[in-house]
């Protein structure tokens, strides 16, 4: 089990820095955790974007929401990635709506991370480092960008490796 967590901004390298880390370890079975949703034009290109990268040994799990769950099918001579955590929480906050608040997302978090310390498999996890820019206005989006934060440190404090990657450059922070 090991859990190794990438951070970095749009379009940094931090997916193709993360397909790399599984494409380099001995182990047979790749999952990829795709958390996206098809919204619009510009999703839908993203997500061929990422798909072209990757060819048919990796097996797909479209999971939005349920990551905590699916971590549990794995086992050791798996190794999964999960991208991206910040899709995801944008997800729970749309999912919860009007009763998104800070407890119902810490619950969300917290289950995520005792997955993620249960999970056999060997993880990868890619996240957005939201925290370098402007604190946008609105409080939809402020509750997004605090908790985005807060998730990534909570999974850093836990994990065995955290990358940061900036204009295609790992920068090794952790492990």
């Amino acid at each position: 089990m090991s859990i190794h967590l990438v951070l970095g901004g749009a379009r940094s390298g931090k997916s193709s820095f993360a397909e790399s880390l599984v494409l380099n370890k001995d182990r047979l079975n790749r999952h990829y955790v795709a958390t996206a949703t098809l919204t619009d034009n510009e999703m839908q290109q993203r997500i061929v974007h990422h798909q072209i990268r990757r060819d048919k040994s990796w097996k797909l799990h479209e999971c939005p929401l349920n990551i905590a769950q699916l971590l549990s099918q794995f086992g050791q001579q798996d190794t999964v990635l999960v991208d991206c955590l910040t899709l995801w929480m944008s997800n729970v906050i749309f999912e919860d709506g009007k009763t998104a608040d800070e407890p119902a997302i810490k619950a969300h978090v917290t289950t995520l991370i005792s997955a993620l310390e249960r999970c056999p498999a060997s993880v990868i996890l890619v996240s957005n480092e939201v925290g370098l820019g402007i604190v946008p206005m609105g409080e939809v989006t402020r509750l997004f960008v605090d908790h985005a934060g807060w998730m990534n440190q909570a999974i850093a404090k836990v994990a065995d490796q955290v990358t940061f990657v900036a204009a295609g450059l790992p920068m090794k922070l952790k492990g």
